[in-house]
């Protein structure tokens, strides 16, 4: 995002001049094909290898193979922004990287349609569109911002609504049709639509390309986020051998690679140097001023103050991205109406979204304060983590349930659907403003990288604990407790969510907040 996109007070008023960019509906459009494209895909991916792709793995190991291969493209999602962040500051601007990203993108959704039946095919496709979603996820809520200026720039807050409506319209219509264009045409049309969604979104962007304005790439920051870890590191010191730890625990993680599966390790590895690394340049960033501006400096120590909150956000992505996984799977053993597949309980949540924010902003909040409660962005997000916790014991008491051999209706599901949606809209939506709030100009980039890079490490714990569970030791813990493998996960996570809600709470209060808004 750009700091376009969020207006201060003094322009809080539209000038009676000011009038909407008209590039700005190729925008949108794009954007809400693209969602379509990919939840599409997404929400019946589980489905799909569970029914047919994985018919080859024994029954026994197919739904912990089917949620690997899920969770693991989830992780390649949310870490290619990165990828993308780079290409478009340095080399060849927003437009540029949003157009051939997207042109991969298209080509993953092509075998995935084509090589239906060839697993190596397949995970070719969603190496594709993990690269080119994740990709273009940082740039296209930034190119909108470029499109404003002061004379305008009032009205791009009622834009970023629109673009979030659109992403939950689009998911929404997605998780209702294509479970049933699966079931009723197979999985070369189930694929295939999607792909002609996001050929037709980036058609749309490519239509608009004469209208647009295009910032060019900056190139090379001498002060940037890692260079000013790497000067406050480098001359010794109690932080470097902090970090080194952090470079032997990558190490050992990538050598248990056997064990651990090749995307955990890599991942592992990656948390552990950037959890080590970053605890060893807090320690003396001091040292690296005077090589870096003061600014630069302060920056780095406003996103290191961040990241420990973000670090205690990571289990609630572990919670939410299971709901295409996990949850579907649940709704496999539920009694429904015949015509009512598994995956379209997934379009309860971008239902619930649309209406959860206009409520919670029109209704729940202006109540709590006239109550006399004030309800921080902090307070927010805690809450959502803990009301994560809540969907997942109630998830888990289902499950106890259907072990028992009861017959549960699929309403039940709505419940723990509805207590995980409200913190979603606590957490992420509150989230991005804040991390926005907290990081000065030169650092938001790297803020949101690294937001997004939360969500790839919530579904890392998804895949370790997948691995961790069929250790010797893990199973005779849970055949003590007289409960299923899966109840005991779910159980599991739980409380995974609701202890690193309690100590979110904890830190939140000693947080210094900031207020990085533009004058």
């Amino acid at each position: 995002m750009t700091t376009t996109a969020f207006p201060d007070a003094a322009t809080a008023a539209a000038p009676a001049a000011a009038k909407m960019p008209p590039q700005v509906p190729y925008i949108i459009g794009n954007e809400g094909c693209e969602r379509f494209s990919f939840y599409g895909m997404r929400n019946i991916l589980t489905v799909f290898m569970m029914t047919s792709l994985l018919l080859a793995v024994p029954e026994s190991l197919r739904k912990a193979e089917a949620k690997e291969v899920f969770h693991t493209f989830v992780i390649g999602v949310y870490f290619f922004p990165l990828l993308g962040g780079c290409l478009a500051d340095r080399f060849f601007g927003k437009y540029n990287t949003i157009f051939w990203l997207s042109l991969v993108y298209c080509a993953g959704h092509a075998c995935l349609a084509i090589f239906e039946s060839s697993i190596r095919g397949f995970y070719f496709g969603l190496f594709l569109i993990s690269l080119g979603s994740g990709g273009i996820k940082p740039l296209v809520s930034s190119f909108v911002g470029d499109q404003f200026d002061k004379s305008n720039r009032s009205l791009a807050l009622k834009v970023y609504d629109a673009f979030y409506w659109i992403i939950n319209f689009g998911s929404f219509f997605a998780s209702l049709l294509m479970p049933v264009v699966l079931k009723q045409w197979g999985a070369s049309a189930a694929f295939g639509l999607p792909g002609v969604l996001m050929a037709l979104a980036t058609l749309i962007l490519w239509s608009g390309r004469r209208k647009y304005v295009h910032q060019p790439a900056r190139g090379a920051n001498p002060h940037n986020f890692l260079k000013v870890v790497w000067t406050a590191l480098k001359g010794g010191g109690p932080g470097m051998g902090v970090a080194a730890l952090g470079v032997l625990g990558a190490a050992y993680s990538l050598s248990q690679m056997a064990g651990l599966g090749f995307v955990p390790a890599v991942c592992l590895a990656l948390v552990l140097v950037m959890l080590f690394g970053g605890i060893g340049a807090a320690l003396q960033l001091e040292r690296a001023r005077g090589v870096h501006p003061d600014d630069a400096v302060d920056g780095v120590r406003a996103v290191l103050r961040v990241l420990v909150l973000f670090a205690l956000v990571t289990p609630f992505w572990s919670l939410f991205d299971q709901k295409a996984s996990t949850w579907v799977l649940q709704a496999d053993q539920m009694s429904k109406p015949e015509w009512f597949q598994s995956s379209m309980m997934q379009a309860l949540n971008p239902a619930l979204v649309m209406i959860l924010i206009p409520f919670n902003n029109l209704v729940l909040y202006p109540l709590i304060a006239k109550a006399g409660l004030r309800v921080t962005a902090l307070r927010r997000m805690g809450m959502g983590i803990a009301l994560a916790g809540a969907a997942w014991i109630v998830a888990g008491v289902l499950q106890l349930w259907l072990d028992g051999g009861e017959a549960v209706s699929i309403v039940w599901q709505m419940l723990p659907y509805a207590l995980l949606t409200m913190g979603e809209v606590l957490v992420s939506a509150t989230g991005l403003e804040f991390a926005y709030s907290q990081a000065p100009l030169s650092m938001k980039g790297t803020i949101m990288a690294f937001w997004s890079l939360s969500v790839t490490i919530g579904n890392l714990w998804v895949l370790l604990s997948n691995v961790s569970v069929k250790s010797p030791a893990a199973m005779e813990v849970i055949h003590a407790t007289g409960y299923s493998e899966t109840a005991c996960l779910m159980f599991f996570f739980a409380g995974f969510a609701l202890v690193a809600a309690a100590l979110f709470g904890l830190v939140a209060r000693r947080y210094p907040m900031q207020d990085h808004y533009r004058h």
